[in-house]
């Protein structure tokens, strides 16, 4: 699971979305690899490999609006520029919790699948010796500034379906305010945390 959040420009000439996820990968762990004694004294710098290397190759307001499905639309501009921020902190929390996770595990490359309107779901597995391996997909849509994440599925199990699930259930007993809320007071005590 820890691969999920591997994302960075892909050097060369090919930036197909596989050299993306496959080259930022390989670009991740190294730098985490590098890093692993200043990360462990100082957890919180796991933060500034997330923002460089992963931050820039999601769409999260796209994410958001996937997220938010219906109530999108019924948010007004400022509701949705608090949920996107919020969301994005959310995701970047857990992003970094895997990250400092990761002990080495190697990633397998698998053929991606293309599907009409030019997006592409890229595929991995993490494979951790003694047991079986975790596939990993990203979904991903070509923007003029490159290659971007949408979507991320782990074990079949989709983040923004599953994160849809969950906030449709909390707007409906809370509003949109009342979720935004939870995930600021969330997101405070997890930045508190580590």
């Amino acid at each position: 699971m820890l691969a999920i959040f591997s994302f960075a420009v892909a050097a060369g000439t090919d930036n197909s979305a596989e050299v993306v996820v496959r080259v930022t990968t390989e670009r991740v762990f190294q730098v985490l690899s590098e890093n692993r004694e200043v990360i462990n004294k100082d957890p919180s710098r796991i933060y500034g490999i997330v923002d460089q290397w992963i931050v820039p190759h999601f769409d999260f307001e796209r994410m958001s609006q996937r997220v938010l499905g219906k109530f999108w639309h019924r948010a007004t501009k400022e509701q949705r520029t608090k949920f996107s921020t919020q969301f994005q902190t959310l995701l970047v929390h857990t992003y970094a919790a895997a990250l400092r996770e990761y002990t080495n595990q190697k990633v397998e490359y698998l053929p991606s699948r293309r599907r009409q309107g030019g997006e592409v779901s890229v595929r991995t597995q993490i494979v951790h010796s003694g047991s079986p391996p975790i596939p990993i997909q990203y979904e991903m849509y070509q923007r003029a500034d490159g290659w971007k994440v949408y979507d991320i599925s782990i074990d079949g199990v989709s983040l923004v379906i599953n994160y849809r699930s969950t906030f449709a259930s909390e707007i409906r007993s809370n509003g949109l305010d009342g979720l935004i809320e939870r995930l600021v007071e969330h997101n405070q005590d997890r930045r508190l945390a580590s």
